[in-house]
């Protein structure tokens, strides 16, 4: 299983679960968890969730799921803005661990910046930290000045990561951010890697995959995990493409397949405003 470093040296799966809009729909519901305990059993470990997903319906899923095996987890979650003082901070977080059905949260996030002020959150993310409810933090959709502001707060170590929407169709960040952050040694997690789905359907990609005898999904996942500070976090709620996204672990592109990407979904020639799903 390939690993990313966070900051402080611990090692974390390249390649994770996303869990947005799971937990909604009580149809969908026995499919949602075998897939999350499918992942768990092929190494996809990281598991990300927030407060905001289905109004925490989507922790109490993950709670379900993790019965009896949440030391095999690293769990993900986040706070959302409104609720980032110092004290709201705390308060959420004590609400996710129940529905989370754990005593720690292995990364706590804010969600994305918000009005209030970064000092307050970082006090509510230490004062979390202190107490061993959660083991590290960080943030979600920070632009480059957002993220530069919190480092004036709070250098090395301090955030974990920076979660970002980043896929082949999704390249600004590496225009300004993702160097500052390469710098720094934060690394990447990225959400929608897939796009929603959206780029198995792009016939670019499509023809690309069919070429080299995978899927879409597989393509844009393994250009990710050709990264060596990029954590991908596909969500699906079915089992048999949570095997087809861990299949992707075991495709290593060539350079001559990355330029070819490059050529057809081209690098930001420019800066562009932070881009958010």
């Amino acid at each position: 299983m390939k690993t990313i470093p966070l900051p402080n040296g611990e090692r974390v799966p390249a390649l994770g679960q996303g869990t947005w809009m799971m937990g909604e729909r009580a149809n969908s519901r026995a499919d949602e968890i075998a897939s999350l305990r499918t992942g768990l059993d092929l190494g996809l470990s990281l598991i990300d969730t927030a407060e905001m997903y289905g109004d925490g319906l989507a922790e109490s899923l993950i709670g379900e799921a993790l019965a009896g095996r949440r030391d095999e987890a690293f769990l993900v979650s986040k706070v959302y803005p409104h609720n980032a003082s110092a004290k709201g901070t705390i308060a959420a977080c004590e609400r996710s661990l129940k529905r989370l059905r754990t005593d720690r949260i292995d990364l706590y996030l804010l969600h994305w910046p918000g009005q209030i002020p970064l000092a307050e959150t970082l006090a509510g993310f230490q004062a979390l930290r202190d107490a061993g409810k959660i083991r590290h933090y960080g943030v979600s959709n920070f632009d480059c000045s957002a993220l530069q502001a919190w480092w004036s707060l709070d250098a090395d170590p301090g955030v974990a990561t920076n979660q970002l929407l980043y896929n082949l169709t999704r390249r600004g960040i590496e225009w300004d951010l993702l160097p500052w952050m390469r710098e720094r040694r934060i690394p990447v997690m990225a959400y929608s890697p897939i796009e929603q789905a959206r780029l198995t359907r792009e016939q670019r990609l499509i023809d690309f995959a069919g070429e080299l005898g995978i899927t879409p999904a597989q393509a844009a996942l393994a250009w990710l995990l050709s990264h060596e500070d990029v954590i991908a976090i596909p969500k699906t709620g079915r089992v048999q493409h949570v095997r087809e996204n861990a299949a992707a672990l075991t495709i290593t592109l060539t350079t001559g397949q990355l330029a070819r990407l490059d050529s057809l979904f081209a690098p930001p020639s420019q800066g562009t405003p932070l881009e958010m799903l």
